[in-house]
């Protein structure tokens, strides 16, 4: 059985923007208002957080910034991930070194590649560092899927740990469980199959909804896991409107949005991304009202 990296809620957090760069006094407040309301993990630099429109340095500083200011209150774990073998090496390195207690690697994008293709990247990758690496499933965002014998051929490595699934198969997340056990820890990467896939066996959920909802998302899981199982299946169903509202355009231009509401100065979506459109803010903050995120 192989050590997990945090079992819970942990946090996809959004990189809060300037017109210049990172605003980084409004990342500690969204670091501060998380470990407060309970997040097991932080997750920085990954799809939430927009990772595709940040330079290397601007990753660099965040994820040094996010070290120091969480100081090992819960585990920070990196989003390291890319297309270049070479060059998601070298980041991860730099994330290991600066003190980060895992790592989140997507697939690669755009150039795709085979499955024995993703297996010399992923072995490549973990060759190269000592931390605990997650594999990110999102064949939606990179075209590319992780195949149930493909991660058990991972799951043989001993500092890849586990997966957070986004592909939205539940059959698929059936046979990984059933293929790797404890050798590859599973992660929902959807907010609204948390509870299916911790019915599988998943130990907890990479969110986009704990950052507005952080305790919500974390009383949930464990709710599930201390046999609670009503009040957990009560959580998920009571979560799905607002869900639906922070996925009614393009993650995360919904969340930034619902976060702006709540008072948090986190910008705008990086182009290509736009803000979002008036007739789905005026929807999200219906809900996020109904929700009692907002008043």
């Amino acid at each position: 059985m192989k050590k997990n990296l945090f079992i819970g809620c942990g946090t996809a957090l959004v990189t809060p923007f300037t017109k210049d760069g990172i605003n980084f006094e409004e990342l500690k407040k969204l670091l501060e208002f998380q470990v407060e309301q309970g997040a097991d993990s932080i997750i920085i630099c990954g799809t939430t957080g927009e990772s595709s429109t940040m330079s290397l340095e601007e990753k660099k500083k965040v994820i040094e910034f996010i070290v120091e200011t969480i100081h090992k209150r819960i585990p920070v774990i990196a989003g390291t991930g890319g297309n270049n073998t070479k060059e998601v090496i070298l980041l991860s390195q730099y994330a290991e070194k600066v003190g980060v207690d895992g790592l989140l690697i997507v697939t690669p994008y755009y150039n795709k590649t085979t499955q024995a293709g993703l297996v010399a990247h992923y072995t490549e990758i973990a060759k190269n560092v000592t931390l605990p690496i997650i594999l990110y499933n999102v064949p939606s965002r990179t075209g590319v899927n992780i195949e149930p014998k493909t991660c058990l051929a991972l799951s043989k490595i001993s500092n890849i740990v586990g997966i957070k699934e986004a592909s939205g198969n539940l059959s698929q997340v059936a046979e990984v469980a059933s293929l790797c056990g404890d050798d590859l820890w599973i992660y929902s990467g959807n907010d609204d199959q948390t509870l299916p896939i911790l019915s599988l066996g998943g130990i907890g959920v990479i969110s986009v909804l704990s950052n507005l909802a952080p305790k919500f998302m974390h009383n949930m899981v464990f709710d599930y896991l201390s046999g609670n199982f009503t009040l957990a299946k009560d959580s998920q169903i009571k979560a799905i409107p607002l869900i639906r509202s922070l996925f009614c355009e393009v993650n995360p231009i919904p969340v930034k949005a619902a976060l702006a509401k709540m008072g948090y100065e986190v910008g705008l979506p990086r182009l290509p991304l736009i803000p979002i459109s008036a007739t789905n803010g005026h929807h999200l903050e219906e809900e996020l009202r109904k929700f009692k995120l907002i008043e």
